[in-house]
């Protein structure tokens, strides 16, 4: 299970250039990716997304694609010569067609648009792809250990957060069967106080009780908890995207919770459903950073 934060960078280089990649995620619903780098290196864009995607299910993923010349001399001679020469030549015969005085220097001709490049124009974007890939790889490398680790310690905490729930399931599974003898007794009291002589066996005291519990009876809304507490403790152990499957059973662990509050009709498993409503509202907020 992975977090959908993290960091990564990876450097790698060739003779004439260096490349570092930085990788920034948060969490998103879906997979949303924001690509800065080099107008040179515009022709690979899709296979740097592709590359992303491919490791990447859910987030927001900020990548960042820097080149910087290397120390070696000739990686810093960035100028197009042969534009230079076209530039030179178009100027001698415009000056010699309108006879103009003035000597053409280096000065003039570096100034005209295109001659002096800066690196990243004088990279050819599918000659130093598998470089950049290098890069790539080493970044994504780091987001993941980072992602990964992180969802490590989310997967303990939902994980604790879960026994917490099973002990509270467990208290209302202990009470619940308390519910209807509890009832009757405060019926019996009632009719008492009313002075109200009824048998106790009588038809009608019956069918109240009977209509009581079944009304308040909370035996599947238990069993479906616990079937849903296993399966997300299941899932908390698998290596893949799971977010939105946490997510669903989240969902269906709220409304049992919900459920139970309504039809228990009593205070100490009132008391318990609000605690866990309370430990539901902590996993759901965990979930939303969870790939």
């Amino acid at each position: 299970m992975h977090s959908m934060t993290g960091y990564g960078r990876g450097e790698a280089a060739t003779n004439t250039v260096r490349f570092t990649v930085e990788l920034h995620s948060v969490n998103r619903k879906h997979i949303d990716i924001a690509l800065s780098l080099p107008r040179a290196l515009q022709p690979i864009e899709s296979r740097i997304r592709e590359k992303a995607q491919s490791r990447i299910a859910r987030g927001r993923l900020n990548i960042s694609v820097n080149l910087m010349p290397t120390g070696d001399t000739s990686a810093l001679q960035v100028i197009d010569e042969t534009l230079a020469e076209l530039y030179t030549a178009s100027m001698r015969r415009l000056q010699k067609r309108l006879g103009l005085e003035g000597e053409i220097n280096i000065d003039t001709v570096l100034r005209a648009p295109g001659v002096l490049l800066s690196p990243d124009q004088d990279v050819d974007a599918e000659r130093v792809w598998p470089v950049l890939e290098k890069a790539l790889d080493a970044a994504l490398y780091a987001l993941l250990e980072m992602r990964r680790t992180e969802g490590i310690a989310l997967a303990t905490d939902l994980t604790a957060r879960l026994h917490t729930l099973r002990d509270l399931v467990k208290n209302i599974q202990n009470r619940a069967p308390e519910i209807t003898a509890q009832y009757r007794t405060q019926l019996f009291e009632r009719l008492k106080a009313a002075e109200i002589e009824i048998a106790l066996s009588d038809e009608r005291l019956l069918r109240e009780l009977a209509l009581f519990a079944d009304r308040s009876d909370i035996s599947e809304e238990l069993t479906r908890l616990c079937s849903h507490f296993s399966q997300m403790e299941k899932i908390l152990r698998n290596d893949g995207p799971v977010g939105r499957t946490l997510e669903f059973l989240t969902q269906e662990i709220a409304r049992e919770f919900n459920t139970l509050g309504v039809k228990s009709n009593d205070a100490p498993i009132s008391h318990w459903v609000v605690a866990g409503k309370a430990e539901i509202e902590k996993i759901r907020e965990q979930i939303q950073n969870i790939e």
